[in-house]
């Protein structure tokens, strides 16, 4: 998958998931939720199958756990 297929897949998540869900009474509202909900769900527990299925946060984890052993090798 391309960048641009992940950032419009990302897009696509965030309108359907919660966006759509959600009236905001405000444009500042809606930044800081949608802030709020990237931080706190999509990026620690949505898993994602471009990250072999773990969250982003698990994947990078995963991924410098593995280039820390590759140095220390």
């Amino acid at each position: 998958m391309n960048a641009n297929a992940v950032s419009e897949a990302f897009n696509s998540v965030l309108k359907v998931e919660y966006v759509h869900r959600h009236t905001f009474a405000t444009r500042t509202q809606a930044r800081v939720w949608i802030a709020t909900w990237i931080t706190d769900f999509y990026n620690t527990h949505r898993l994602h199958s471009v990250c072999g299925w773990k969250s982003p946060i698990d994947y990078e984890l995963g991924y410098w756990a593995g280039f820390t052993e590759e140095l220390a090798a």
